[in-house]
């Protein structure tokens, strides 16, 4: 049996080769652009004489380009590496050197860090340029990697693949120690994205806001592979901005809205007068915990339904969801076809139902990586016993809805007494002064874990410590509400916009 990825571009080509794959700055490239770019793609790095299974690194904003690359990769039996665009040299070398890669496909104007990894590692380094004039030293263009020769067939040859055969390396971020590569086979990515646009009803006239990085694991599988393989067109935005957001929402008439919390809490502060948004239908947040206030305020703004998700990295982004019409508020809803979940004690065993049985929370079925790239021992630890242990605490109620209680790395225990972070976090977002929080745990001598909360004020708005701390304290157990208090102007965020408590606790 045989199977590749790049199969959910070359069917829907065949099915409306003229729809419209993706809309980026006033442009529209058709799938049967895209194909054909992607085919000679696909031959071009078989011309520079990469083999089947070698790794191709990207390290691209959202941009066309980067579809183009990553289907070409993928036609062409590489393995893809997504790299974040905003690594430093000696990331860059890390995650080179680690996968093994051949080759490094980077932007123009962000090329200087990746330029020094290249030099280090002597990978040869291909740029996105989006001007005329010439390309810095010990560089190449990436056009020379677009084949001008007749393709076999249109869209070119796709290299059979196992299914079970890695199509793209994504690397944890690390917060446990060196970031580690999870293997995404090409079964595992096409079962997600088929399974996931079908619980949301993706059709062929949707248009999805792309704004979430492609490097990420949410944006490429959830947003490109799900729209790709069902035949929606990608409305791409190389960053977040909520005024250009709105924008590309209101001129491409997006149908749906892919984010984590901190972007739909963004949006939910705008002002959206006059702006016709009649086009949405859904949006979908994961990434992170979605607070029960911003949720209900971006509804009642936008007059859609947030569904929100769980996955990881492990999981090509993607485990539970809540369904349309089928949802409760503050879950991670029910597993994915196909998908099984358990919420198991430290000794492996299964509790039963209900709030007062937390435990970390166990995944297995076919949206779970087959292990960490070179990693036996790490991949036997995360996969033990058959199940993906998800560091995750949370139990399961009695209808079979999910709920995420915390990391297990962010539990506080204070006094002998657990406390979850995020069960204050919520209380904190709905006080009217509060923009942003976290909590976190801070050592104690007498307690252990001390209980810190970090808080960002809305604009125009003031609180005092004494008034957040006296806040909680009315609505939370002794235990838990933070006696400390910490102003910041802004929380720090990683590339997909989820706050960083690794950060915050150095």
């Amino acid at each position: 049996m045989s199977f590749n990825l790049a199969t959910i571009l070359t069917e829907t080509t065949l099915a409306a080769p003229d729809a419209p794959a993706c809309h980026f700055a006033g442009t529209t490239t058709t799938y049967r652009e895209l194909d054909e770019l992607s085919g000679r793609a696909a031959a071009g790095l078989k011309e520079a004489g990469l083999a089947p299974g070698q790794v191709v690194a990207l390290q691209l904003p959202n941009l066309p380009h980067f579809l183009i690359a990553y289907f070409g990769a993928l036609k062409a039996g590489l393995a893809v590496l997504p790299l974040n665009p905003l690594l430093m040299a000696p990331e860059i070398e890390y995650h080179l050197t680690d996968s093994g890669a051949a080759l490094l496909v980077g932007f123009e104007g962000i090329h200087a860090e990746a330029t020094k990894a290249c030099e280090t590692t002597g990978i040869p380094l291909y740029l996105v340029s989006m001007g005329s004039g010439p390309l810095p030293d010990g560089t190449r263009s990436v056009t020379e990697l677009i084949s001008t020769a007749p393709l076999d067939e249109p869209g070119g040859d796709v290299m059979a693949r196992s299914p079970e055969d890695t199509a793209v390396l994504v690397y944890t971020s690390g917060t446990t120690g060196k970031p580690k590569g999870a293997e995404l086979t090409h079964f595992q990515m096409y079962m997600n994205s088929t399974i996931a646009g079908g619980l949301f009803g993706v059709r062929s006239d949707d248009v999805v806001l792309a704004v979430l990085p492609f490097f990420h694991v949410f944006g490429l599988s959830s947003v490109v592979n799900v729209f790709i393989r069902h035949g929606g067109c990608l409305s791409i935005l190389p960053r977040f901005q909520p005024g250009a957001v709105l924008d590309a929402i209101e001129a491409d008439r997006c149908t749906v809205i892919g984010g984590v919390p901190t972007m739909l809490h963004a949006l939910a502060q705008q002002d959206i007068t006059g702006r016709d948004l009649s086009a949405l239908r859904v949006a979908v947040s994961g990434g992170a915990s979605l607070p029960e206030d911003i949720m209900r305020t971006f509804e009642e703004k936008y007059g859609i339904e947030v569904l929100e998700g769980y996955g990881m990295t492990e999981t090509a982004s993607s485990c539970s969801f809540n369904r349309p019409g089928d949802r409760k508020v503050l879950s991670i809803g029910k597993p994915l076809w196909g998908v099984q979940m358990r919420v198991c004690d430290r000794a492996g065993q299964p509790l039963p139902a209900g709030p007062e049985h937390v435990g970390e929370i166990l995944i297995r079925g076919h949206n779970v990586m087959k292990g960490y790239l070179g990693r036996p021992e790490a991949t036997a630890e995360a996969l033990r016993g058959g199940w993906l242990h998800s560091g995750d605490l949370g139990y399961m109620d009695s209808d079979g809805f999910y709920f995420i209680v915390d990391r297990a790395k962010d539990l506080v225990i204070r006094g002998g007494y657990n406390v979850y972070p995020r069960e204050i976090e919520e209380v904190l977002y709905a006080h009217p002064a509060i923009l942003e929080a976290a909590v976190i745990g801070k050592p104690d001598e007498r307690l252990g874990e001390e209980v810190v909360a970090m808080v960002a004020l809305r604009p125009g708005h003031e609180a005092t410590a004494e008034e957040i701390i006296a806040y909680t304290r009315e609505r939370l157990a002794a235990y838990k509400y933070p006696r400390e208090i910490q102003f910041m102007d802004e929380l720090p965020k990683g590339p997909s916009g989820k706050i960083l408590k690794t950060a915050l606790r150095d």
